[in-house]
Parts: structure tokens; C-alpha cells; sequence
């Protein structure tokens, strides 16, 4: 007899905008936003928009780096009146432009160190919108954990709704 294994979803703050969740050691946001696909892509790949939406309300973002091309570096540094500036930080390891990227995600967490790893944006045209799926390879469900504890989903989905807000006025 064969047994097959299923992994389990399992929510992880989805509104009423984007569904987050993880299945074993993934990640997973998505969201669909009333945009072409290459408008999209363009928010997520060029150095002059990024500010404009990345981080969350009250948040500004400073591009420090930003080469998008497989073997390029990018990093971000992020600023709120109320705490330090972080830094998120990778390499691009393979880009299909409009269709999608994949990248290290890295940032550091007190007293955890560096957290992270590879991720994988897919950009899906939708008749004039776009669905975009954000797939975080934690590696592991203590690693989902310790990402989850950082304020990453209420960072997301607050620089999710700039995006939106900046996609909407274009």
C-alpha cells in the first residue's frame, strides 16, 4: 500500500487584501493588483520607484543597491522614527523580466543574527491585472516562526497597500 504525504497550509495573518501562508518551509504572500504586469515588474526593478513604496506606513527606503541581473546585488536600507534602520540585503539569481525573479531575501534579526534566504517572485498576468506570489524558502517551520516574529507580515502587506496606492496614481 502507498502512502502519499500532503503538506499542510497553514494561515499566517492573510487580510483582506493578501493571503499569506506557509506549507512546510515556505513562505508564501499573494496579492493581486489592479496594474499591467510590466507596471508591476517595473515597481519591483526599478531603483527610483522602490522608495516610493517599499516598506511599511511610516517607513522610508533608501536603495543603496540595485542590480537586477543574475549575480547581482541589491540592498535596501529601511528607516522609522522609532528604531534602528534595517537593512535587507542578496544577490538576484535568476531574473525573467515581467515574468519574475528570484533572489535572497536576507535582513538581521537581534539577537538571532542573519535570517532569511532564497525567494521567489512570480508576476501573473491576469487580463490587465497582476498576480504576484512572493514564495520565501525559510527552510524550515522554526525559521517561518522567527521571520513571523520580526513583523514581516505587517511590513509586507503595509508595503503591499504603498504599492498599490503608487500603482493606482500611475
Amino acid at each position: 500500500m502507498e502512502t502519499t504525504m500532503t503538506a499542510t497550509r497553514i494561515d499566517r495573518g492573510s487580510t483582506a487584501t493578501t493571503a499569506i501562508y506557509s506549507i512546510d518551509g515556505d513562505l508564501v504572500f499573494e496579492r493581486t493588483f489592479e496594474a499591467p504586469r510590466e507596471l508591476v515588474w517595473k515597481a519591483f526593478t526599478d531603483a527610483d520607484l522602490i522608495p516610493r513604496w517599499w516598506g511599511p506606513k511610516g517607513t522610508t527606503t533608501k536603495v543603496v543597491e540595485m542590480d537586477v541581473r543574475p549575480g547581482g546585488s541589491w540592498r535596501y536600507v529601511n528607516s522609522a522614527p522609532d528604531r534602528e534602520d534595517q537593512a535587507f540585503y542578496g544577490t538576484y539569481l535568476e531574473v525573467t523580466p515581467t515574468d519574475g525573479f528570484r533572489w535572497t531575501f536576507m535582513f538581521d534579526v537581534e539577537g538571532m543574527g542573519s535570517m532569511g534566504g532564497p525567494e521567489t517572485f512570480t508576476f501573473e498576468d491576469l487580463d490587465g491585472s497582476t498576480k504576484v506570489t512572493s514564495i520565501g524558502h525559510m527552510g524550515s517551520p522554526e525559521a517561518i516562526e522567527g521571520a513571523l516574529g520580526s513583523g514581516m507580515v505587517e511590513g509586507a502587506v503595509g508595503a503591499w497597500d504603498r504599492l498599490e496606492a503608487l500603482l493606482a496614481a500611475s
